[in-house]
């Protein structure tokens, strides 16, 4: 009766590893590895102590289980609740460098180093030096934009 016990065991506990890395860690992971590991060795366990007649019976049942467990946790969305899917949609700068025009003249509200947030007309923009340290509370004068990138320059 321990037998069984330590055999069902050590397949539950592959089959319940082979899942999570199937849904939650995708790639080939120790927890992937871990789970076949454990899945084996329970069929190897049931050979050698119950013959190759139940071995076999074990190895089927154990297949089964498997690819049965698999289909319906994929195709029932059981696993959706449990997985992140929110993504960050939105870009730096986007839509905002309409009012900017090569020229204009703001404040840095941070240190550029040699990123960081300076105001133009009481909007707030994310802009780059030319590679030169900039301190905050200084005047910048834009001198190039490119896609969503604002380039500027110290006045002095």
């Amino acid at each position: 009766m321990l037998m069984w016990i330590i055999i069902i065991s050590l397949l539950a506990i592959g089959l319940g590893l082979i899942i999570v890395e199937l849904v939650f860690i995708p790639g080939t992971t120790v927890v992937g590895l871990l789970g076949l590991i454990f899945t084996v060795v329970g069929i190897v366990i049931s050979y050698r102590h119950f013959g190759n007649n139940i071995g076999l019976y074990i190895l089927i049942g154990t297949s089964v289980m498997t690819l049965a467990a698999l289909f319906f946790s994929f195709r029932s969305g059981a696993w959706a609740r449990f997985s992140h899917k929110s993504s960050i949609e939105s870009k730096v700068n986007e839509g905002m460098l309409n009012t900017l025009n090569i020229g204009d003249e703001g404040i840095t509200r941070s240190a550029l180093r040699p990123v960081g947030t300076a105001e133009f007309g009481n909007q707030n923009y994310e802009v780059r030096t030319t590679g030169a340290f900039v301190d905050s509370g200084t005047r910048v004068k834009i001198i190039h934009i490119q896609s969503n990138q604002i380039i500027v320059h110290p006045l002095t």
